[in-house]
């Protein structure tokens, strides 16, 4: 069956149990429409002021893995005496 434009209708992806069907270019449609009309949301990053030396400090000090020791410093904002704090406290729950 053609529609009054004269083109064919679209491939059929599925045909559900609710009676309807729900063809590829209008669902492609859709969701181009949804996801490239809406700004990209950036995560906000915050920016500290963290040294390399710092972070290779933690790790050595402490004998962590490097990423955990990045974590702690970036979450005392690049203070070196707050992160090193932080790891050593025990944490109570």
């Amino acid at each position: 069956m053609s529609p009054a434009n004269g083109r064919p209708e679209p491939e059929v992806i599925a045909t559900f149990a609710d009676g309807y069907s729900y063809s590829k270019g209008k669902m492609e449609e859709a969701f181009r429409g949804e996801l490239f009309n809406k700004p990209t949301a950036k995560p906000a990053k915050e920016v500290h002021n963290m040294k390399k030396e710092d972070v290779n400090l933690i790790v050595s000090e402490l004998e962590i893995p490097y990423a955990e020791a990045e974590k702690a410093l970036a979450e005392a904002k690049g203070n070196v005496t707050e992160a090193l704090l932080a790891l050593i406290t025990p944490r109570t729950k």
